[in-house]
């Protein structure tokens, strides 16, 4: 059993990597809390919340977020481990889960902002189911139509390069207090990523290969 965050700036590849590490890892669940927002939509306890918050374009409240993720551990396919993708996004946040759940580990994906800007500026998604893929190194199978639901492709305009670098300060503000956090407590694992084109395998053998030494693998 083993319970990890992946965190690390926009375009790092969170989610490409936290798909490819669950199988080796028992099959856990990669949580992401977007995802979690969304289904809640539908939640008698939380959806008329969260609907409004979303609507007016709010953060939905610390709490609320917490209950929904407490609610998402308590499932039977968590209690095997899971790797929590893009979350916490705040000191507070981080504080809140340490209530819930232990983590074993933390992977901090160290990206130069460089990096980021082009794996962005490449990311294309599908209008449709939401699907993401990248016209350097993880391209569909027919150019501009989504492999799982034949959606059309787009690029979202916060994918563009000016809004990059906004989303990117933004991000490295509002992270350090976590590095620092994680650090502090002996749990932060750094991978680094110097290269657009690094394939998603190699470094997930890298984190993989790093969570095998701290016998977590």
């Amino acid at each position: 059993m083993v319970k990890l965050i992946i965190m690390g700036p926009q375009g790092s590849g969170k989610g490409t990597y936290s798909s490819r590490m669950a199988p080796q890892l028992n099959n856990i669940p990669v949580i992401s809390m977007g995802d979690l927002l969304r289904a809640a939509r539908n939640d008698e306890e939380f959806g008329n919340v969260i609907k409004e918050a979303q609507d007016k374009g709010v953060l939905v409240s610390n709490e609320i977020v917490m209950n929904i993720l407490k609610k998402r551990l308590e499932q039977e396919d968590a209690q095997k481990g899971f790797i929590l993708d893009g979350f916490p996004r705040s000191l507070e946040q981080a504080e809140a889960l340490e209530e819930i759940t232990d983590i074993d580990a933390t992977i901090n994906l160290v990206v130069p902002r460089e990096v980021s800007i082009a794996r962005l500026s490449s990311r294309i998604q599908c209008k449709n189911c939401g699907k993401i893929y990248n016209k350097l190194y993880l391209k569909p199978k027919v150019e501009g139509v989504c492999d799982e639901c034949n959606g059309e492709l787009y690029q979202r305009d916060d994918d563009k390069p000016e809004a990059i670098e906004q989303r990117l300060k933004v991000y490295e503000e509002k992270t350090q207090p976590l590095i620092d956090f994680y650090n502090k407590k002996g749990i932060k694992i750094d991978i680094e990523c110097n290269s657009v084109d690094i394939p998603p395998e190699v470094q997930v053998e890298k984190i993989m290969k790093a969570l095998k030494e701290k016998e977590l693998a």
